[in-house]
């Protein structure tokens, strides 16, 4: 199997046998199932697409509350509507996982790229603001590029070779060390 998708539950720790502490990001995986086969023939390429959490009240287009397409190498292996299940976990040590940042709206300059404050004492009215952006009258204009104020997060982020530490199959839950991006309820599309 290529991946899996799940929901990001929270974050917590567990005692390592050395007795460290190893912080984790806790991720409900439940059952996937396997929609569609795209073939070299038919599509141009091969891969499989994976439904994940059926809808109470499916509809003729949507069975699912997300749906997710994983490359793979030879997809005539693959069966439409066969389960994916965290046991496919089993025997990996590292994953990669993909997920969307949280989004923080419009930032300005300070927030957004870590620029200096002004000085905050009496009479200065330059506390937060980026300062001169243009280079003089050579080119009379802001180069493109420039870090300007704009929208900060909601950026969709890949980690690779992140090690998984715990592996529930009962509850289908899987631990990630460290931090996923974005909040609770958070897909996490996790490949490997």
């Amino acid at each position: 199997m290529p991946g899996i998708l799940g929901r990001k539950i929270g974050m917590t720790r567990i005692i390592g046998e050395d007795g460290a502490s190893i912080p984790l990001t806790v991720v409900e995986c439940t059952p996937n199932t396997i929609t569609q086969v795209k073939t070299v023939e038919k599509d141009g390429y091969s891969a499989i697409v994976l439904g994940y959490k059926e809808l109470k009240n499916p509809s003729k287009n949507k069975k699912y509350y997300y749906q997710r397409e994983f490359k793979v190498e030879n997809s005539e292996e693959f069966e439409i509507g066969t389960q994916v299940t965290v046991e496919n976990l089993k025997e990996i040590e590292k994953v990669q996982f993909t997920s969307i940042s949280k989004g923080k709206g419009f930032q300005g300059v300070v927030k957004r790229h870590n620029f200096k404050t002004g000085p905050n004492s009496h009479g200065s009215k330059h506390h937060r603001n980026p300062g001169s952006i243009g280079s003089g009258t050579a080119p009379g204009r802001v180069m493109k590029g420039k870090k300007l104020a704009g929208r900060m997060g909601g950026d969709k982020l890949t980690f690779k070779s992140v090690p998984l530490v715990y592996l529930d199959s009962e509850k289908n839950i899987l631990g990630i060390k460290g931090p996923i991006p974005g909040g609770k309820n958070n897909l996490v599309a996790i490949t490997f």
